[in-house]
């Protein structure tokens, strides 16, 4: 049983990383008061977006075009975000239709161009970050071989933006502005707060962060772009739900789902695992999350004013 615990745990986080990330980007949306459930399509704008780079670069600029690649998949994520921002805090467009809008013009405009660009709708990269062994601590009994070894250096960084997220909503002043938003957008106006600018500010970070979740799974397991994420977008939204809409909350929802998909995904490799159906394995990520949503669904209090639109000036 240890193990395959310590197989399966070092693929869990490789799981969960992605999914904490863009969970953290809807994370900081919802909190300013709109709501985005295209994450799923900002996602696949990342992907391809770092794929697109990564492939064309990698023979000139070497292992520093995967980093260059994320940092290219969060400013397109970022950029493609601003149409979401537009609709819902300019237009007043209903939040979840253009949410959705966003996820069916993102899968078909990638594929779209990744055709014209390739010849086919697929973008495989020459090579993606490599695994390592944390020096000393992988050498820790029991947690050692669970947290230090087999790791990418991408999962400590985004550990780091939980960390600076979680100190960014609760201990300054933006973060202050930003709940307020989230909560009661006309006090915050009616403070001087600028509640359209901190509300683009948040989709912003929502689609850099999931643009950014995007180009992870494709430099650290996939290695191909192929137009999916594989439904993780809308799985970080289940662990926001799930989560509270709190930063440590997401990271054990993050977690709980990221290794709900492990299992399935490394079921054929496991003697354990092979002997349950195929089926079940593959479904059970997904029974997983709409089971925890039901249940969690009476507990759950979403910010106050999150999908509600804002007139300056309105009491």
């Amino acid at each position: 049983m240890w193990d395959i615990t310590t197989f399966i745990f070092p693929y869990a986080i490789t799981f969960t990383i992605p999914l904490l990330i863009t969970s953290l980007g809807g994370l900081i949306c919802e909190r300013s008061g709109v709501v985005n459930i295209g994450l799923e399509g900002l996602m696949i704008i990342g992907s391809f977006a770092s794929a697109l780079f990564i492939s064309k670069l990698y023979p000139v600029m070497g292992v520093s075009a995967i980093w260059f690649g994320l940092l290219v998949a969060a400013i397109a994520g970022a950029v493609f975000s601003m149409l979401h921002a537009f609709a819902s805090i300019n237009l007043n467009a209903n939040q979840v239709i253009s949410g959705t809008a966003i996820n069916m013009i993102a899968g078909s405009l990638t594929v779209y161009f990744a055709r014209f660009m390739t010849g086919s709708g697929n973008i495989q990269i020459v090579s993606g970050l490599g695994r390592y062994n944390i020096p000393v601590l992988s050498r820790i009994p029991i947690i050692g071989k669970l947290l230090f070894t087999q790791t990418y250096t991408t999962t400590w960084l985004i550990l780091l933006i939980l960390l600076g997220s979680w100190y960014l909503i609760y201990k300054m002043p933006f973060g202050l502005r930003l709940r307020s938003c989230g909560e009661h957008p006309e006090a915050a106006d009616a403070a001087g707060v600028n509640v359209k600018l901190i509300r683009y500010i948040g989709v912003m970070f929502s689609g850099a962060f999931a643009g950014l979740g995007g180009a992870l799974i494709l430099v650290t397991y996939s290695g191909e772009f192929n137009g999916s994420v594989a439904g993780l977008g809308f799985l970080a939204l289940a662990a926001l739900i799930f989560g509270q809409w709190k930063p440590l909350g997401i990271l054990g929802a993050a977690f709980f789902f990221g290794f709900a998909s492990t299992l399935a995904n490394v079921s054929q490799i496991v003697p354990a695992l092979s002997q349950i159906p195929g089926l079940i394995l593959k479904a059970f990520p997904y029974v997983v999350t709409l089971l925890a949503l039901v249940f969690f669904s009476k507990s759950s209090r979403a910010p106050r004013a999150a999908g509600q639109p804002f007139e300056q000036g309105t009491r």
